[in-house]
This record gives C-alpha cells, sequence and structure tokens, in this order.
C-alpha cells in the first residue's frame, strides 16, 4: 500500500446493492502499523496452507484466486455490510452510481446467516414479479444460497437485460418455498416521485438516496407548494427506501429542518466522529408532515425518518424500520479492487443507535394487503337512517355536481397527472391512514385554537 493520502469513499450503505448505490469522496490518512510476532507467525501458518493446498489439493488452484477468497472471508466475518471488492466488483459499484445497470431491482442483505430481501425497488422487474421485503432467497437459479457471500449473491442475480433468473423465496406465511422468476431488465433510478393526493395535500415519495436526491426533492416541493390552493400538509414516503448516500440523507432532511443536529456518527478513529447539523435554509412550508416507514426503510432513510421525528417536525406512521445504523468506507486498494469497511455507527440527533433497532413509528399501521381489505368490506355494515324502509331522501345540495356528473370527476382527478390515481390511494391503507391523519391535524388545530382564545377572554374578564 502506498504511503501518503489515499482516496476512500465515505457512504451509508444501506445493503449489498442489485440497484444504484450513490458515494462521496473524502481523503483520509492510511494507519502505518509494524505486525506483531503473533501476527507473524500466523502469516507463515496461512502461506504453509497455501502451499499445501496448492501442492495437495485435488483440482489444481491458482495462488491468485486462494488469496482473494480467503481476503473475502476474513473481511466478510466482520459483519454483513463490509467486503472485499474484486477491481471488476469495484468497477460495477462506479458504474451503479451514474443511474442504471442491468438487473432486477432488489436491495439484499445477510440476516442471521441467510440471504434477505430488505425491499425491491418500486417499478422494477422484481417489484413486479412480486418480490417482497423479508423474503429470503433460499436459491438463485437452483443453487443454494448457504455458505454464499453476499457479493457473490449480487453476481449470480445480475446479468444481461433480457435474461432469466429464478429465486427461490422462503417467505413468512407461506406454506412452501416459492419460485419467482424475473426477467432482468436495465434499472433506471429515479430517485423522487410526487403527487397531489387531494387538493391541498401532497405525497412526495424518495425511492433511494442519490446523487441528485435533494435537488429532485427541492423541485417536487416548489411543485406542490405552487397550486392554487395551497399546501396543507404532505406525506413524506420512505417506506421500501433502502438507503444510499449520507450526504443526500443530510441535504434531504435539512429541507424541512432549519436548525439542529440532523445525524451524528461515531467510530474508532477520531476521524470518523462528525456531527452534521440543518442549515436555516428550508425548502418546505411550515404544514404537518406525516412519514411513511416500513421493515424495507434502512440506512439513509432511516437518519432522514429519526430526524424528522427528533425534532418534532413529523409524526412518523407504519412499522419500524429495518435498523441498519452503521456507516461504510470504500478504500480504494493496489489491486484497483477495494475495501468496503464499516467504519462507524450514526446516531439521531437525540443521540440513539438505530443498529438493530430500526426507528419505531409514532402511530404504528401495519400494510393491509388489498384482499384483507375486500373480505373486511364484504362484512355487514351497521344500519343507518337512510337504510329504513320509507326513509324520507336526503335534500340535494344545490351548489354541488352530481357525484356522477363526468365533469365533477375530472375536476376532481381529472386529467392532470399531479394527481394520484383514486385507486392506488384506495389501495394503500397507510397512505389512505396519513392523509386522514393530515385532514384531522387541521380540526385538531381549530379546537385547540378556540380553547387558547376562550381561555385568553375568561382570563381578561378576571
Amino acid at each position: 500500500m502506498r504511503a501518503g493520502l489515499r482516496k476512500s469513499i465515505f457512504y451509508v450503505f444501506a445493503v449489498v446493492a442489485l440497484t444504484a448505490v450513490a458515494i462521496s469522496v473524502v481523503t483520509i490518512q492510511p494507519g502505518a502499523r509494524a505486525a506483531s510476532d503473533e501476527e507473524y507467525r500466523r502469516m507463515r501458518i496461512f502461506t504453509e496452507v497455501l502451499s499445501e493446498i496448492q501442492r495437495k489439493y485435488v483440482e489444481e488452484k491458482s495462488s491468485d484466486a486462494l488469496i482473494t477468497e480467503a481476503i473475502k472471508g476474513m473481511v466478510s466475518s466482520l459483519d454483513p455490510h463490509s467486503a472485499y471488492l474484486t477491481p471488476d466488483e469495484y468497477k460495477d459499484l462506479q458504474v451503479e452510481t451514474k443511474g442504471s445497470f442491468s438487473g432486477v431491482g432488489i436491495e439484499i442483505t445477510m440476516r442471521d446467516g441467510v440471504l434477505t430481501v430488505v425491499s425491491p425497488i418500486e417499478g422494477t422487474p422484481a417489484d413486479n414479479a412480486g418480490v417482497k421485503a423479508g423474503d429470503r432467497i433460499i436459491k438463485i437459479d437452483g443453487k443454494l444460497t448457504k455458505g454464499m457471500s453476499l457479493m457473490d449473491a449480487v453476481k449470480a442475480i445480475r446479468g444481461k437485460k433480457g435474461s432469466k433468473v429464478v429465486l427461490t423465496m422462503l417467505r413468512e406465511g407461506a406454506g412452501k418455498l416459492l419460485d419467482i422468476s424475473i426477467v432482468r431488465d436495465m434499472i433506471p433510478l429515479r430517485s423522487v416521485r410526487y403527487y397531489l393526493l387531494e387538493d391541498g395535500y401532497g405525497y412526495i415519495r424518495l425511492s433511494n438516496f442519490q446523487e441528485d436526491t435533494s435537488e429532485d426533492l427541492i423541485k417536487a416541493l416548489n411543485a406542490l407548494q405552487s397550486q392554487k390552493k395551497p399546501l396543507k400538509g404532505l406525506v413524506l414516503d420512505l417506506r421500501n427506501d433502502p438507503g444510499g448516500l449520507l450526504q443526500e440523507a443530510i441535504s434531504v432532511a435539512d429541507q424541512f429542518l432549519n436548525n439542529g443536529v440532523i445525524v451524528s456518527t461515531k467510530g474508532r478513529l477520531p476521524s470518523q466522529d462528525m456531527v452534521f447539523k440543518a442549515t436555516p435554509n428550508v425548502s418546505a412550508g411550515n404544514y404537518p408532515i406525516i412519514c411513511l416507514i416500513n421493515n424495507g426503510s434502512a440506512s439513509a432513510s432511516e437518519i432522514v425518518a429519526g430526524a424528522l421525528q427528533d425534532h418534532n417536525r413529523a409524526v412518523i406512521l407504519g412499522t419500524a424500520s429495518f435498523g441498519k445504523g452503521s456507516v461504510q468506507t470504500i478504500i480504494p486498494l493496489e489491486d484497483k479492487g477495494a475495501l468496503r469497511l464499516t467504519t462507524a455507527r450514526y446516531y439521531t440527533p437525540s443521540g440513539r443507535a438505530i443498529q438493530a433497532k430500526g426507528i419505531e413509528p409514532d402511530v404504528v399501521v401495519a400494510f393491509e394487503p388489498q384482499e384483507e381489505k375486500e373480505e373486511k368490506e364484504k362484512r355487514p355494515q351497521g344500519i343507518r337512517e337512510k337504510d329504513l324502509t320509507g326513509a324520507m331522501p336526503a335534500e340535494e345540495d344545490k351548489g354541488a355536481q352530481k357525484a356522477d356528473d363526468p365533469k365533477a370527476k375530472d375536476e376532481k382527478n381529472g386529467k392532470d397527472k399531479l394527481y394520484m390515481p383514486e385507486d392506488r390511494l384506495k389501495r394503500d391503507n397507510q397512505l389512505t391512514r396519513a392523509l386522514d391523519l393530515l385532514k384531522a391535524w387541521k380540526v385538531f388545530e381549530k379546537v385547540v385554537n378556540r380553547d387558547a382564545g376562550k381561555s385568553k377572554r375568561t382570563a381578561a374578564t378576571q
């Protein structure tokens, strides 16, 4: 390893990605340390084992291949997110940051020694094929994943556009293994989408954190805030967002916070101890925010959710997040490969460690599949006045258009693409609940302001 300054890449790495991973570059000073006598003794044993394998193993093995596998084994024993990247793997990682690659569109990690899906990326082949967060990948094209490294799994799942891969999944609640066939495609990484749920209520979806995420978020906020009717509330959707670039997570949180700590990191080296604070430049208006999370929300998305929660800037709704609270540094090596090494943990503004804990929502709402909702709707409902035989009909509101008037539908849902399709909103019980809470927020504000006004008048008369 050369002496002097060496470039390394410092980022929050959600999991080993089958989608793009954004990174930022910093410099660190490599520390030089003489090996101890015990370390030299163990190295001699390693050399001895290497020699015996080369001379006596049933098949011929090159020293280069054996040493590469030995390094991979050593690094992978540290934690699920540390890894040795061969020159080709390092090139792939750099290509991913440019915005697209050929694959299936899932994020994977090792959980309890089993290859596990953190989340499928919205709109990708994996998502369309029905892959779900928490699925355990038992086989890839019939080959067992037990003992397979994360990088080897990434290689096996990726491939040329148009080619097929079969993932054998173990899904909680399923009575048998599921074979899911997926046709690989180019995975575009559009990280920000936005809609109006209704007049005055906006929705922004962040699917990952890449180089232009905060810039696109500002554009989305400006679009929603420039409508004729002022924005009264916003839903920020971080569900199944596996993370990405640390700096982008900080920039995103900064659009909603005008002061205070966003996130801090702590490691063994003083250079890894950092505190990132909000600036006064806020893009979002002073309206209530509901932030959606689930078990597929990891890393950078947990940083944003944790910061908004600790600063009481948003109500967090959904289920507990993934709990990936460590920072990785990419260290380029002399062989043109790289070492991805866990170097720090990150903490929310209040000092909470997220690692293996996750963010707990303020309002717990489990996602309810559409089939279950339909079953509930079929159940008998309570009787109302309008159901009674001979009940007087309701008076028509003269100023209102009939519900079945096409013009009324056009004005509500319209041909304006800014509005979220109504059927999509109805299928998502968590999103529906978030919208209901935003509407209730305004009602409670009126009640609180009314009571506060009464208290002031009472105090003035005494």
